[in-house]
């Protein structure tokens, strides 16, 4: 689900390409006047605007005018008052806040850097104050050097071996037949998108002393407004505020209150009264809405470079990898659709649901206590042919192309994230050293030790600290499971005493279907419990996180990630592990049932089997969770910013917020969350989970999970354009230890549908049955004719003499079946009562038992080898991007080497000339 803007040139474009694609520039580095003053800032909304020095680049490429969309911009809010001045950040402060002298020191220091500011008080409450910052050129190209930020040097020389050639020509020759074809619908015009030079570009490491070598049009459009918000950031980050060691940064100002906000501006409005195709975008933010965040474009491929460009790469990787997911998710929803269809179709040849569906004449025994009536096995029917359904000849099978799906799925996926980092020159990107977080630098201040790779001193924490502190955390992680399992417990109770409630319950509906009614509510409730208990596990997932006190930011995010996996994976799958793998096993049975405090019968399954109520938990559950879920994304901050708009109109009329500049609208929209992309990423992990984990009892669940993403990417999509402020573009090669839980995900799977298939289906019992007691027993084939008989072999004769006392009934059945029940029949593989050991278990209950156990470990062997060896199959880069990595190796070192000779032959024969002119003035 998406696409690189970037295309390939023409082959016939080729041959105009020159040699060397990089001008000679000059550069004129020129001091401006006055280096700023040193005065102190003072909070107050007054301008302050310092001319600070910058360089600049004099030649004919970089006299060019601003483009189109720099000259709206000016009108639109997004420079200094001087028109030209771009603004880089935005810092918000309250005027009364009481931490000015930090603010002075740190805007002090900022303007020590070379950065320049600009204050403005807000149009509706003159408390407000926005900082605003803007990076001059010499300013950028010094951080840019030092963060090692690559930038475009020359354009891509494209080539063709014979192959492409051969089959270009092939091309050239179908053109015909083709454009009788219509044009691929998903994929965009590409007059609309933009010609985005960095991607047709050779790029290096941006450096100040080979200048020349780099494509400048134009100062003010070389570094993108992405990459100067991240130059401004790491400037930010490194101010001090304060005197000492690490008085610095401005996560440590935000978390202190000294400023309110800090963002970079959105570039405009993302509407526009113009139609795109006749008048073109007004800025990346408007056609980035329409190309991509429009509901209109839900079938679109997502145009990746620009979401990069606009958001960074971090946001773009985990919108590629949702593209990704969404895509990967077609052929898994096709094949789950078709083994439903398949038990649709051949459901009336199923010879288990007819024999059901006859057997008026087979009593079954009540399934609780006292108000539960006995019933006639055809009563259960319906539910018998909903099983089939779900419980058929294509689930197995399902299953393990499941299984090999999930490897397939991340095998191809660390290859689309190799092609991705090679686009957006992430290869040889390493992440810089995390800096300490302050929480820490607080708490171990007093000893110090020598950083092995900085040599320089830092807080240190001992071993026996945080050793103590990881247990204290470990154990509360345990007590926070077992309160889940309490909550279970509690669903538990609820549906064996509300199974006694429904059968006594005056509307006949709910009477006659008193188990279902059961399994639905508790659902229901058991739902509310987990939205309920998911607020709980953040704070104490924050809390227990704390406390380890994690050296830095990195370290702190993953194991706060790690905590909120697991603590919502158990909360929202234990129900359901209860429910495929406990519920009507360890019932016991009629006349000795196990019960729950000596009291309460447990609950049996459905006469028709227990996976009716496993599709039940894991339908409705799904469906829920993931409406909750697009509501809180999506119309929790629409509702939040209509009522701001509507307090903006209220206070300022109807037309005030079209006067508004850029800052002081996007200063109204929301925050992105404290988390960055964690919710996002942990919604669509544990919905991978439901779609793989227990798919053999729902083979719908990858077709509920792609129509959800298909919204979800859209909706996404939507609330990062137009409903948060812009968050701050950041650089990422992954997505992190998200793809470490995806694997465990994986594994799991497998053994989760091993026993659903084993334990909680009646694929077993009636594969043992045809080839070992139904009428083809010893032919070695197991038909539809062959399971003739196999519900009575699977039921079990009980004498209601039997019963104990507290399972005495109201009723002994004779006004259903016109005389008194004496015998009724359940689920099991028991002798009979007339037998010499009455109620004990039978030879086929061995076999069954038996077959069960080699099933999983034969089903777990088989899949894990499949998946090792399509793991070992598919390698980790695509054979032409190797060889594209190395050429573009080779080519660079090449273009640098050129590049150098050519300006020292300019130089030699600059000297040359000079010499001659020289020797010309002597006569």
């Amino acid at each position: 689900m998406e696409e690189s803007s970037a295309e390939t040139p023409d082959s016939s474009t080729q041959d105009n390409v020159p040699p060397l694609a990089v001008r000679d520039v000059k550069v004129l580095l020129q001091r401006e006047g006055s280096q700023g003053t040193s005065s102190t800032s003072r909070d107050d909304d007054s301008t302050l605007l310092n001319p600070a020095t910058h360089s600049s680049i004099l030649d004919d490429n970089t006299k060019s005018d601003s483009s189109p969309t720099e000259g709206r911009s000016k009108s639109s809010g997004l420079c200094f008052s001087d028109g030209k001045s771009r603004i880089d950040y935005i810092l918000v402060y309250r005027k009364s806040s009481s931490l000015s002298e930090k603010r002075e020191v740190f805007e002090r220091n900022i303007r020590a850097e070379g950065l320049q500011m600009e204050k403005e008080a807000s149009l509706t409450n003159s408390d407000v104050i926005f900082l605003k910052v803007h990076a001059p050129w010499d300013v950028l190209c010094r951080y840019a050097e030092l963060m090692n930020i690559r930038m475009p040097f020359r354009r891509k020389i494209f080539y063709l071996h014979r192959r492409q050639k051969f089959m270009s020509r092939m091309e050239k020759r179908m053109n015909k037949f083709r454009g009788w074809l219509p044009q691929k619908p998903m994929k965009f015009d590409n007059n609309t998108l933009p010609d985005l030079e960095e991607n047709e570009s050779f790029t290096a490491p941006f450096s100040r002393s080979r200048i020349h070598h780099f494509i400048i049009h134009n100062k003010d459009t070389f570094f993108n407004n992405a990459t100067r918000s991240r130059i401004v950031h790491h400037i930010l980050q490194r101010v001090k505020y304060e005197e000492g060691k690490n008085k610095m940064g401005l996560n440590r100002l935000l978390s202190n209150s000294s400023y309110e906000a800090a963002f970079p501006l959105h570039e405009g409005s993302y509407h526009s009264k113009n139609s795109i195709r006749t008048h073109g975008a007004e800025n990346h933010r408007h056609l980035l809405y329409e190309c991509w965040a429009w509901w209109g474009v839900w079938y679109k491929y997502q145009p990746l470079d620009l979401i990069r460009r606009y958001f960074g790469e971090k946001i773009g990787l985990y919108f590629a990898w949702l593209g990704w997911y969404t895509g990967m998710l077609f052929p898994a929803a096709l094949v789950g659709l078709l083994v439903f269809l398949y038990g649709l179709f051949t459901l009336d040849h199923c010879q288990v649901s007819k024999e059901i569906c006859q057997a008026t004449d087979i009593i079954m025994c009540p399934i609780c206590d006292q108000y539960c009536p006995y019933l006639r096995l055809s009563d259960s029917c319906i539910y018998a042919k909903v099983t089939h359904l779900f419980d058929n000849g294509a689930t197995v099978f399902f299953a393990v192309f499941m299984a090999v799906w999930a490897t397939v799925f991340l095998e191809f996926w660390k290859r689309r994230r190799a092609v991705l980092a090679y686009d957006w020159d992430l290869i040889d990107w390493e992440e810089e050293e995390d800096e300490i977080r302050p929480q820490f630098e607080a708490k171990y201040s007093k000893k110090e030790r020598m950083n092995p790779i900085s040599g320089k001193p830092e807080p240190y924490q001992a071993f026996t600290d945080k050793y103590s502190r990881l247990v204290v955390s470990a154990s509360g992680i345990f007590f926070m499971i077992l309160v889940v399992i309490a909550a279970v417990f509690g669903i538990v109770i609820y549906r064996v005493i509300t199974v006694s409630t429904f059968a006594a319950f005056g509307w006949a509906l709910i009477r006659n279907n008193s188990q279902v009614a059961t399994t639905g509510t508790a659902v229901c409730i058991n739902f509310c419990i987990i939205m309920l208990l998911n607020v709980l596990y953040e704070k104490v997932a924050l809390l227990l996180t704390n406390l380890e006190q994690p050296r830095t930011e990195s370290e702190w995010e993953n194991s706060f990630t790690l905590k909120m996996f697991l603590f919502q994976f158990v909360n929202l799958n234990s129900s359901t592990f209860y429910i495929a793998f406990f519920l009507g096993r360890f019932t016991g049975r009629p006349g000795a049932y196990l019960r729950l405090i000596n009291r309460w019968k447990l609950e049996e399954c459905h006469p028709s089997g227990c996976l009716i109520d496993l599709c039940m938990q894991m339908g409705i559950i799904m469906v829920l969770k993931q409406t909750w879920n697009n509501f809180m994304e999506l119309g929790y901050p629409l509702i939040q910013n209509w009522w701001t708009r509507r307090r903006l109109r209220r206070e300022h009329g109807p037309n005030a917020k079209a006067g508004f500049p850029q800052w002081e609208r996007d200063y109204n929209l929301q925050p992105m969350n404290a988390y960055g992309l964690f919710d996002e990423y942990l919604e669509m992990i544990l919905q991978f989970g439901f779609t793989t984990i227990f798919v053999a009892a729902f083979p719908l669940a990858p077709l509920l999970a792609l129509l959800n993403n298909v919204i979800e990417i859209r909706l996404d999509a939507y609330k990062f354009v137009t409903q948060w402020r812009r968050p701050l573009p950041s650089q990422a090669k992954d997505i992190g230890i998200w793809y470490g839980i995806l694997e465990g995900i994986g594994i799991l799977s497998v053994i989760t549908n091993a026993f659903v298939i084993a334990v909680t289906s009646d694929f077993i019992p009636r594969l043992v049955y045809a080839y070992k007691y139904g009428p083809c027993a010893g032919q070695g084939r197991a038909g539809e004719g062959c399971m003739r008989g196999y519900v009575n072999a699977s039921l079990s004769v009980f004498r209601v003499s039997d019963f104990e006392r507290r399972s005495q009934y109201g009723t002994n059945g004779s006004e259903l079946f016109g005389e008194a029940v004496k015998y009724c029949r359940y689920r099991d593989y028991r002798e009979p009562p007339d037998s010499d050991d009455p109620y004990s278990y039978t030879l086929q209950f061995w076999h069954v038992l038996a077959a069960r156990l080699a099933f999983i470990i034969v089903f777990e062997h088989m899949v894990f080898a499949i998946k090792t060896l399509i793991a070992y199959l598919i390698p980790d880069l695509p054979k032409d991007l190797r060889d594209r990595m190395r050429r573009e190796k080779y080519l660079i070192q090449e273009m640098m080497y050129e590049a150098e000779l050519e300006r020292l032959q300019k130089e030699k024969n600059e000297k040359k000339r000079k010499v001659r002119a020289h020797h010309k003035e002597w006569p």
